[in-house]
């Protein structure tokens, strides 16, 4: 029976709407882009045009993605710890979002960040921390809370914020960057994070939970049916989804699709200021573009093709278009000083790039089991993010000893290796091998006495 205090009293919860689920993940996925956007991508351009070297700009790519790699620590907290009066993702989320926010600020005031560089990456990683908790906790929720039959829309819908929110932050914040100061390109950042915050604050998870800590409430059922009592029962479900094969193959197919694309994402401000003689400002004012445009093509028909034609099917041909546009890169070399063809290349790499992204991430949340949905979705996105810093480290040394013409070509390389990983990929055997673990009870293990 719903209780008359949420379903009466302003917005319904999540657990009700599925327009108001669908508006909650765009808005986190929106704070998430932006946080994302200025760091990953604002920032090192902005460095490419000051003068940082590729290992610098390496450094603190690596600085960025480190704190994403230790989800897998947080994310079993999440399953076991929460304040159920309120949801059992949402605390988690609210204090993600507002850790983002006063570190922000935190990292805004960090003096001449160029010529402190280690105070800078110390600033990049807190920041990156908050982001990877807000990240898991979104997830969370989501495998919790989305229905099997809206999870592609939904990765649609999230996948396009995030890209939407990147665009914003990177032609707001490079202007700011540029006619302003680093200051005040963070704090607008920070700002902007600061109301998007405002949406998990108003919307309940399920009926008669409490909206704040000091508001009345109780908590639901459903919630206390999902929540693991034990460690016990977190590691053997853990244990036991890992076994599988899929599971596996889903985890080296991450490995090696967000290495190559945060391998590639470090080296295009490089080659876009080096070689093609670009500004820092004008590089970001084109990846924004670019991620509006993939995120507006992601949120309005790149969570339908993957409902319509399947998941594999798509991201097969994302990956084969990149590979070849890659390729075509390599091949016209001349045309290399040209701005129209690098503008329209990033363009078209970024919007395949979104859909792809879009597909696996789909398949990574439809593959997650819902009795422990933050720890095995976060175990996948971690081993992206591990992916990810690999990625990165492998920029200074390549781009050091090796042409553009090989730079990219290693990239065409590891996108082939994630195409040849989903090939072997059996979506419908993991979620029946799923379905049997979460009907079993899976009861901690017995401690013998010493």
């Amino acid at each position: 029976m719903m209780n008359k205090s949420s379903s009466h009293r302003g917005f319904p919860t999540l657990a009700e709407s599925g327009f108001w689920r669908y508006f909650t993940f765009t808005a986190l996925y929106f704070a998430e882009g932006l946080n994302m956007g200025m760091l990953f991508v604002g920032l090192p351009a902005w460095m490419a045009m000051q003068g940082k070297t590729p290992g610098e700009i390496g450094g603190f790519a690596i600085a960025c993605a480190f704190p994403w790699t230790f989800k897998f620590v947080v994310a079993p907290l999440m399953d076991r710890y929460t304040y159920l009066l309120m949801g059992r993702k949402r605390p988690w989320v609210l204090f993600g979002q507002l850790g983002l926010v006063a570190s922000l600020v935190a990292m805004a005031y960090v003096p001449d960040p160029l010529h402190h560089m280690r105070l800078f990456m110390a600033a990049a990683f807190v920041v990156s921390a908050f982001g990877a908790i807000q990240d898991a906790a979104t997830d969370g929720l989501a495998v919790d809370i989305l229905p099997d039959e809206e999870q592609a829309r939904a990765n649609g819908f999230m996948g396009g914020a995030r890209m939407i929110g990147s665009s914003l932050a990177l032609a707001l914040g490079s202007w700011l960057l540029s006619t302003h100061s680093f200051t005040a390109a963070i704090l607008v950042v920070a700002l902007m994070i600061g109301l998007m915050t405002l949406v998990p604050l108003r919307f309940r998870e399920q009926p008669g939970e409490k909206i704040t800590p000091w508001t009345a409430g109780t908590p639901s059922p459903a919630a206390q049916r999902m929540q693991a009592t034990s460690w016990g029962t977190i590691l053997k479900a853990l244990f036991e989804v890992f076994r599988l094969k899929n599971s596996l193959l889903i985890s080296l197919l991450l490995f090696i699709s967000m290495g190559a694309y945060n391998y590639f994402e470090t080296l295009l401000p490089l080659f876009a200021v080096k070689i093609t003689g670009w500004t820092n400002v004008f590089y970001a004012q084109t990846f924004a573009t670019a991620d509006l445009i993939g995120g507006i093509g992601g949120m309005l028909i790149g969570g339908y093709l993957i409902e319509k034609f399947g998941k594999k099917r798509m991201i097969s041909a994302y990956f084969l278009l990149i590979m070849l546009l890659v390729i075509g890169l390599n091949l016209l070399k001349a045309s290399w000083q040209s701005t129209a063809f690098i503008y329209g290349f990033i363009i078209a790499y970024r919007w395949l790039n979104a859909f792809a992204k879009i597909g696996v991430y789909a398949i990574a949340m439809q593959c997650s089991s819902r009795k422990i949905s933050a720890s095995n979705f976060t175990f996948y996105m971690t081993i992206g993010a591990f992916g990810s810093m690999m990625g990165a480290t492998l920029v200074g040394p390549i781009k050091d000893n090796f042409s553009w013409k090989i730079t990219f070509l290693l990239f065409v390389g590891l996108i082939t290796l994630a195409w040849l990983t989903m090939y072997f990929l059996n979506i419908e055997q993991q979620i029946k091998q799923l379905a049997q673990l979460e009907t079993k009870e899976v009861a901690p293990p017995v401690l013998l006495p010493i």
